[in-house]
């Protein structure tokens, strides 16, 4: 009888565990559809340009539609998938990790872009949000030849022959904008139209059909027709109407923070850490300085790491120059698993990107499988500048900090994301990232490269001196972070004036004026850029809590390896999987 009690439960167990089991599969299947329709029916069809991007090319002739029927029509679908993901309940004991945070991150993703649509609404408040989605639809099918040039021209047709009527909704969806948008839009209109009136005939210059040619000709003036008569527009009218306030104040930028990077910690605490970190790090500055200028003030010691700049034509080839040191530098000392020789291609930024970048790195999307180069944008000084304000635009790309930049964008930074990115192990993965794990990551770098002995006499200087001058713009490009940190957080909270950022990027993050007036104009547009100095802290102590858990088998490669395939998830994600806990992030 006790043996038939034993095989009794021992079946009841079994049942259980299979329905369990059964139960587990059916969620994350549930989920999976669910994620899957949200991306085709939401995520691209709302975002063509983005489905280009990311190597979904059913979305080549489509583009952004911003009238306010269909921004309408986004809101009510998003709102449908917010229900359907948030009604998914997995068993947090018995669900799959990827899965169980994947539904965290779409839902995050939803109610950011409710939040952007219903409380931002940049599409009621920027300018610039139309005419940069014409040269951004444009340029998606230009930059790489995924296809034949005949059949990206058809697309690129299809799509000029929308943006008159998307640069007629910008006149009926604009209402009493922020002044500091609508000179942005203004200043980089003139470069939007040269690059319809020359960059685009230029890429398409080998189709072959002459009937496709002539009618580009014809859609293609029409666009630069409707442009010209936006900057008209935007300068005879909006611009005196445009006396809005460009803060999303406190609640807003919480609930952004929240949405993008899951972060909740109270934006006093944020300004916090802000204000110590950039404090630490001039004192590291300073001191740095001093050993290499005894005699010298600080700042006078800045203005002349400044000074040492390359000229401006041969910018792109000193930053193809470092390529080499760096990569042979990770390989030796066992930084981070580099998994293609495939260097990324160093051009100048793109026109229409000039006004608030000075580099950036433009990789194919994850599931882009023809044209699949990576480019490396330097912004090089605009040739209407006099020679004193190149001078001083220059003096952003210091020895120093064209190290720290070359690093950021290239290795180990968001090139070697890129290529760890087929590794992530999900297509939400793929597709939806958080930027404090993405640029958090390739400002991390920067001080880790360094800190791992990078930028020594014979390991990527020539010197001491040098070597010194290295990590001086290293800390000129963290305090440049730093200050964004206090930046965002107080110019959105209605604490600090335009025109009070630009002052705190030149005292507080040693900027020269130029850079620190793009820095405050970012700032206005890009609330949450305080998410590289965030992101960066957030690494640092993971690497320390996995290193302490771990001891003396602790290996930094493995580490940098291990983060690298998690995909781009908020670091609250990364530390779940890495560590086994829920612990905080900073």
């Amino acid at each position: 009888m006790k043996k038939f009690f034993v095989l009794l439960a021992i079946g009841a167990y079994m049942t259980s565990a299979m329905s369990a089991h059964a139960t587990h599969e059916n969620w994350k299947q549930n989920f999976e559809k669910v994620s899957d329709e949200y991306f085709d029916q939401v995520y691209f069809h709302y975002g063509p340009t983005n489905g280009t991007l990311t190597g979904y090319h059913q979305y080549d002739a489509q583009l952004e539609d911003y009238s306010r029927q269909n921004i309408d029509a986004e809101i009510a679908d998003l709102k449908v998938f917010e229900k359907r993901v948030a009604a998914i309940h997995p068993d947090a004991a018995a669900a799959d990790f990827v899965p169980r945070s994947d539904r965290e991150i779409v839902l995050a993703n939803i109610r950011s872009q409710l939040l952007t649509l219903e409380t931002i609404r940049p599409w009621e408040k920027n300018a610039d949000v139309y005419s940069s989605t014409c040269a951004g639809g444009a340029f998606a099918l230009m930059e790489r030849k995924f296809a034949s040039p005949d059949e990206r021209l058809r697309s690129l047709i299809a799509r000029e022959k929308q943006m008159p009527a998307l640069l007629g909704e910008a006149r009926v969806n604009l209402k009493n904008p922020p002044r500091i948008f609508t000179e942005i839009a203004i200043e980089q209109l003139p470069d939007i139209i040269g690059f319809f009136e020359h960059d685009v005939p230029l890429a398409f210059a080998d189709a072959k059909d002459p009937a496709l040619k002539a009618e580009f000709v014809q859609s293609n003036a029409a666009v630069i027709t409707a442009l010209n008569g936006y900057l008209g527009w935007l300068k005879t009218d909006l611009l005196a109407e445009s006396n809005g306030d460009f803060r999303i104040g406190a609640e807003t930028f919480s609930k952004k923070l929240e949405y993008d990077e899951m972060v909740d910690l109270p934006l006093d605490k944020l300004l916090e850490i802000g204000w110590a970190d950039l404090r630490k790090n001039q004192a590291h500055f300073n001191q740095v300085a001093k050993e290499l200028e005894p005699d010298k003030t600080p700042r006078a010691v800045l203005n002349g790491l400044g000074e040492d700049h390359p000229a401006p034509d041969q910018l792109l080839n000193t930053f193809r120059a470092t390529f080499d040191g760096l990569i042979s530098f990770i390989r030796a000392r066992h930084i981070v698993t580099i998994p293609s020789d495939v260097r990324p291609i160093v051009e100048e930024t793109p026109a229409f990107m000039r006004a608030t970048t000075f580099a950036s790195m433009d990789t194919p999307g994850p599931f882009e499988t023809h044209a699949t180069e990576a480019y490396f944008n330097v912004t090089l000084p605009d040739p209407s500048l006099k020679p004193e304000e190149v001078e001083g635009y220059m003096h952003s790309f210091n020895v120093g900090t064209v190290i720290s930049t070359a690093v950021h964008e290239a290795y180990p930074g968001h090139y070697i994301q890129f290529l760890w990115l087929p590794q992530a192990p999900s297509r939400v993965r793929k597709l939806l990232g958080a930027n404090t794990d993405i640029e958090g990551w390739a400002h991390y770098c920067e001080q880790m490269m360094l800190d791992e002995g990078y930028g020594q006499p014979g390991a990527g200087a020539k010197n001491e001196r040098e070597s010194k001058f290295l990590r001086l713009g290293q800390l000129q490009e963290a305090l440049l972070r730093d200050a964004r940190v206090i930046v965002g957080i107080e110019m959105h909270t209605g604490r600090m004036s335009f025109d009070e950022a630009v002052e705190l990027f030149q005292k507080e993050g040693y900027q020269s004026k130029e850079t620190a007036t793009v820095e405050a104009k970012r700032g206005a547009g890009d609330p949450t850029y305080l998410y590289y100095t965030l992101g960066k802290l957030e690494i640092m102590k993971l690497r320390a809590d996995v290193k302490k858990k771990q001891g003396a088998a602790f290996s930094l490669e493995e580490f940098h390896d291990n983060f690298l395939k998690q995909g781009f998830p908020p670091i609250k994600i990364v530390r779940e999987a890495m560590l086994g806990d829920d612990s905080p992030a900073l």
